[in-house]
């Protein structure tokens, strides 16, 4: 089990409710059914590993690091082709709970809706025109504009995962701004990133994933993988997410270092839950 960094500010925190043994059949659950929908290999865009087990495992990182309740309101930034969204159908109560998922790429928008929404009423999939060089490169909404069609303080769950890893530092900043505007009093942000700390920077080891292998360009907080495109992977400084989350007003609950750097973790890449708090501006 990975280290969870807990911060100062999550004294203040509500307390967590799971019943772990629940949590473990669950995944369990997600990881063999054979009759949740499952997108052809071929079609996935984003991400590598098994279909449902990334998915399963994820599910238990939003109910036990992210405090995920049944009856959440839940917003996936980047759903892509429902990777999170199908192991949270056997979890999202179909009564209380709901589930919108949004992302540029209309492929994986389209087998969503053609495959989970009909038979989960309350998950519903929307396509973002948001421009990406490498996943919407003729989108027609800068990303450093971004305003999503949803009202304020309507969620109280949002996913970020492998989302921040594809964005430049100035359009973290505008996802930040949205995120602390839709988050209900309480609610909770899960993102993950590439954290360039010292361990990180270590060229010289042989543990860290060797596809990694982070330079930084300019004076920014950017780090790139000089093999591929520039928002392919993008690791940040240490610091520089803390301090964003921050300034969009969003209180920083857990900071969990992940194993791709070569370090013991139970998730690869680093998670961020953060906070909307009424009294934290």
């Amino acid at each position: 089990m990975t280290e969870v960094i807990a911060l100062k500010q999550a004294r203040a925190e509500r307390q967590l409710s799971y019943n772990e043994d629940h949590v473990r059949w669950l995944m369990d659950a997600v990881l063999h059914n054979q009759f949740l929908p499952r997108p052809d290999p071929d079609s996935i865009f984003v991400g590598d590993g098994d279909f449902q087990a990334v998915g399963s495992e994820f599910l238990g990182h939003f109910i036990r690091m992210g405090g995920l309740r049944p009856d959440s309101r839940v917003l996936d930034i980047g759903c892509g082709i429902g990777r999170m969204a199908v192991p949270l159908t056997q979890y999202i109560d179909g009564k209380t709970g709901s589930y919108c998922g949004i992302d540029p790429v209309a492929g994986g928008i389209n087998w969503c809706q053609r495959m989970v929404s009909p038979a989960y009423p309350n998950f519903e999939f929307r396509q973002i025109d948001i421009a990406h060089s490498l996943y919407n490169p003729k989108g027609e909404i800068n990303g450093l504009e971004l305003e999503l069609p949803y009202d304020s303080r309507q969620f109280d769950f949002i996913i970020m995962t492998s989302v921040v890893t594809h964005l430049p530092d100035e359009e973290v900043t505008a996802y930040l701004r949205e995120v602390e505007r839709l988050l209900a009093p309480g609610g909770r942000l899960f993102m993950t990133a590439f954290v360039v700390d010292k361990s990180a920077q270590d060229n010289a080891s042989n543990k860290r994933d060797a596809r990694l292998g982070f330079q930084r360009y300019d004076e920014g907080p950017c780090w790139f993988v000089p093999e591929m495109p520039p928002l392919a992977a993008v690791g940040f400084d240490d610091g520089f997410l803390d301090n964003a989350l921050t300034r969009a007003g969003l209180s920083i609950v857990t900071k969990s270092l992940g194993h791709w750097r070569g370090l013991p973790a139970d998730h690869y890449q680093d998670a961020f839950v953060a906070e909307y708090r009424e009294d934290s501006r």
